[in-house]
């Protein structure tokens, strides 16, 4: 097995980075929060064979907290993610703590306007913010050609793109597909706590979806009527609290209410007190 190299100071991630660049290598890049899964190593895999040198970040980001999330229990196992990843040929974990990332002094942050307000920015304000910004630092850090970003999170990948596009950082912007259990459930770290009851309860999510992507495929083209197929199986699980359930613009996150071109139908909510999101995109046949 390859032997991963682990950097803690962003000193030492930028003099490596330099020092790859000087060389000619592109480096691929994979940001995460760590507790890693298959989702997040499908990224890897996306990545890798688009580089010479391949870094991913594990750093659970507190700016993307708000005051009653759960920063403190989120799950953590850097021995085993760094095991995962060395399996995967990645170069470089880069695993720096709090105060290496944000200095006491810290007073600038990144945010993208309109995109960022609604669904999961509306019932997470500053979630979005937190998430630039650290993406933002990291990019400096790290110096990508290339980073890779789950669609299983696709508001915040779409956030993302426009952060990229419009600070004009000059990296390939990947989206990998959502992984998801042989039930249909997205992969997600926030799956450890759900209990065995909950965890079978909470395909509904997925069986919501699928009845409304066959809504569509059907002929349906009244966005009203497929949140309401989706709606009817999420009633059937009422222990199942909705955030939201719609059908949006794959990009610009408006909600659709006429279908006439690919669409991406949302879903978010809680199951006790684990809080689940995933979406599916359904494409217009030609």
């Amino acid at each position: 097995m390859q032997k991963i190299q682990t950097i803690r100071t962003i000193a030492q991630m930028q003099s490596l980075s330099k020092d790859w660049k000087r060389e000619g290598k592109r480096i691929g890049f994979v940001p995460t929060m760590g507790a890693l899964h298959e989702g997040h190593l499908s990224l890897v895999e996306l990545v890798r064979p688009q580089c010479e040198r391949l870094v991913v970040s594990v750093f659970v980001n507190p700016t993307q907290f708000g005051p009653k999330e759960d920063l403190e229990r989120y799950p953590r196992n850097l021995e085993g993610d760094l095991s995962r990843l060395a399996e995967r040929k990645v170069d470089v974990v880069f695993a720096p703590e709090k105060g290496e990332i944000y200095k006491k002094e810290h007073a600038t942050y990144v945010e993208v306007e309109g995109l960022s307000s609604v669904y999961e920015g509306a019932i997470r304000p500053g979630h979005f913010r937190g998430v630039c910004t650290v993406v933002a630092m990291l990019f400096n850090i790290i110096m990508p050609d290339v980073a890779a970003f789950g669609q299983k999170d696709a508001q915040q990948a779409a956030v993302l793109r426009h952060l990229t596009q419009d600070l004009h950082f000059p990296i390939r912007f990947l989206v990998g597909l959502t992984i998801r259990e042989s039930d249909g459930l997205a992969m997600s770290s926030r799956n450890a706590y759900l209990t065995s009851a909950e965890r079978r309860k909470a395909t509904v999510l997925f069986r919501a979806l699928k009845a409304g992507e066959a809504r569509i495929q059907a002929g349906e083209r009244d966005g009203g009527n497929v949140r309401e197929a989706m709606k009817d199986v999420l009633s059937g699980v009422p222990e199942f609290k909705p955030d939201y359930n719609d059908i949006v613009h794959p990009e610009s996150f408006e909600k659709v209410n006429e279908i006439c071109g690919d669409v991406l139908l949302i879903i978010a909510g809680k199951i006790g007190s684990v809080r689940l999101i995933d979406n599916l995109l359904v494409q217009q046949k030609t």
